[in-house]
């Protein structure tokens, strides 16, 4: 079974995530943080993230720039979150090395959706 990393500084949107994925067979890991997050990596690297935009101390887009220079990292599927459609915000995430983004609030069927695509 796949594992995802849910990083979210809210735990509401970390329990609403991890509820949709849960129903589409994966296994899911939590983050408040991108630290808490690389930390979670460094341990296990998961097969796919789903990562919030903005967080205290190191934000989305960083936590990704960071993923992808640990060893695994670059095969890890991250979908970046973000609450608005801010495009350049959506441009730094997809330069930095996101496979693909979405929109708050979450679509249950868009979400498990991407997972399955990114995961095969």
């Amino acid at each position: 079974m796949p594992t995802v990393l849910v990083v979210d500084d809210s735990p509401v949107v970390r329990k609403i995530a991890r509820r949709i994925l849960e129903s589409a067979n994966l296994a899911i890991e939590e983050a408040c943080n991108g630290s808490e997050a690389l930390a979670a990596c460094a341990f296990a690297m998961p097969d796919a993230v789903l990562v919030d935009a903005s967080m205290p101390n190191i934000d989305g887009c960083e936590f990704i720039q960071r993923l992808r220079k640990m060893g695994g990292g670059q095969a890890a599927k991250v979908i970046f979150c973000a609450s608005e459609n801010n495009v350049s915000q959506l441009a730094r995430a997809i330069h930095a090395g996101a496979n693909d983004f979405m929109l708050k609030p979450f679509d249950r069927e868009l979400l498990t959706t991407k997972f399955a695509d990114l995961l095969g």
